[in-house]
Formats: structure tokens, sequence, C-alpha cells
């Protein structure tokens, strides 16, 4: 017997074994409970993923006091300070978004947070002019203000009844087991030619598709952020004026516990070279306090 027939009895033996391990497993089918994994588990695990596709993440600041938390008093001293709405105080490590209240008459506002780097007698936290017209301050008299750190994270839109409501929506719509039927099988030849067809036919390959990668050399954030504004109008002067300077300004509208905001960026910078040139010219416009940020 030569090495072709050798292997060609070989292939037909292993065929003749697997069509009769299907022909086994098929006749099974007629027994109660001899295939249960073929009985109502894929419909509601279909059902699970349907109502996991139907509750759509959005994005939402939740105050994180393990971060930075502060409740003391604080001092507008009457100038008129550039960069929107922000505090400062010497306990901070990292600039930081945060939200300021007013414990005397309820204000609050979202705005930034900086290390204050000069010790000065009063109050340790110093209140811009765009902040303290938030809320209600007045030049030099200090009032206790509550500043919390503030964190993004994802949620279900509408919280947790919009969970909950999928979720019975996806209970409501999960389909009844199907019945198990007894039928004829077919012939062991005509599975044994089926077998024939598919091994006939090549097995297609696809390339695996490229990830996108960050650019080498990109910086992980990119922008510049000028300022947080309360008010429109103060966001879109000062985009103005940054454009005059010859940066590319952004005003993103944002809002966070009821209150809009617009924030003011410059940028992206395509390298760590051109982000500090970035940051060096807005500073020299006046924003000392101008800082980096991924968007």
């Amino acid at each position: 017997m030569t090495y072709r027939e050798r292997g060609l009895r070989s292939r037909s033996a292993g065929r003749a074994a697997l069509v009769a391990g299907i022909a086994l497993a098929l006749a099974g089918c007629g027994d109660e409970g001899a295939l249960g994994f073929l009985g109502g588990e894929r419909p509601e695990a279909s059902a699970d993923a349907e109502v996991s596709r139907s509750v759509r993440l959005v994005e939402r600041d939740v105050e994180a006091p393990e971060v930075f938390q502060v409740a003391e008093a604080g001092l507008w001293d009457g100038r008129p300070s550039l960069g929107g709405v922000w505090v400062a105080h010497p306990e901070v490590a990292e600039p930081e978004r945060v939200i300021i209240r007013n414990t005397a008459n309820g204000k609050f506002v979202i705005g930034a947070l900086f290390r204050r780097e000069r010790e000065m007698t009063g109050p340790r936290l110093q209140v811009s002019s765009d902040a303290a017209e938030a809320l209600g301050l007045l030049a030099g008299q200090p009032q206790r203000l509550e500043v919390t750190a503030l964190r993004r994270e994802e949620v279900a839109e509408g919280g947790e009844e919009a969970a909950e409501a999928g979720a019975e929506a996806g209970e409501a719509a999960l389909p009844a087991a199907a019945e198990i039927t007894e039928s004829s099988l077919e012939p062991v030849d005509a599975a044994a030619a089926a077998l024939d067809e598919a091994a006939s036919e090549p097995v297609q390959t696809s390339a695996p598709a490229s990830q996108p990668e960050r650019r080498a050399g990109a910086p992980e954030r990119p922008y510049v952020q000028i300022g947080i504004f309360s008010v429109e109008e103060n966001a879109s002067n000062t985009a103005t004026a940054m454009r005059q300077a010859g940066m590319v300004p952004t005003v993103k509208k944002q809002s966070s516990q009821g209150k809009t905001f617009w924030r003011v960026l410059v940028g992206p910078a395509p390298n760590q070279r051109d982000l500090s040139a970035l940051l060096d010219k807005a500073r020299e416009q006046g924003f000392a306090d101008a800082y980096a940020v991924r968007d």
C-alpha cells in the first residue's frame, strides 16, 4: 500500500467516525433533557444583550471630595482678574475642575482650582472676579465657601430608573423557550456528502483590522485651557483675544449640577514643544494659570 493510499484510507476513516458522532448526537435530541444546553438559555442571553444595548451611557460630573475639598472663608480683593471663574488655594497639587458653593446664599458655580503661590494675610482661598460675581461676593468681605473637586463618570442615561425600565422591557420581550419536536434524521450518506462539500471549499482568512494609534510624540494633554467662564460673552471675548494673538481657540459649552459654563481652549498641539509654546503664549497674554488638558 502506497503512502497516498494510506492517507486516503485514514481520511475516510476519520470522516466516517465524525459522521457517526453527528448521527448519535442528533439521535439524542428525542430524549428529554439529553441536550439540555440547547434549551431556553440562548434567548435569555440574547435578551440581556439587547437590554444592555438599549441603555445609552452618558458622562456626568460627580463630586470627588477625596481628591480635594475645603470649607473655609474665601476673599475677592476687588480687582478684575483674567481666566474666568477660578479659586486658588495653597494646598492644591494640580489644577482641578471644581464646584464652588456660597453657603450663605446657596449660589454655586463651576470653575477651575489653582495653587496659590504667594501666602498673604487674610483668607487662604482667593476668588476671581468672575467667580465673585457668580457667587454674589462683595469686594473685601470674606465669605465661607465650599470647594469640591469634580470628576467625570459614565452612567446610564436617565439614571437608575432608566436602567430598571430597560430591564423590565427586556423581561417582557423575552421569548418563550422553543418547543423541541421529533423529526426524522437525514441519512448518514447525506451528512457525509455535506462534509465533503465543506472540506472542498477554501477557507477565507482576513487580515486583522489595524488599530488606530496615537501619533508618536503627541502629548497626552494636547490642549491648553485658558479659562472657565459663567458668561458666554466673556468666553467669546477671550477667544477673540487668543485668535488675535495667533492661537486657534475653541469655546466649549458645558453644564454640570444644573449650571452652564463655557471653557476656552487653544490647540491641539502636535508635540510637546508646540504645547510648551502654547502655554508660554497664553501666559504672555496675562493668563498665568493656563494649563494643559486632554480636551
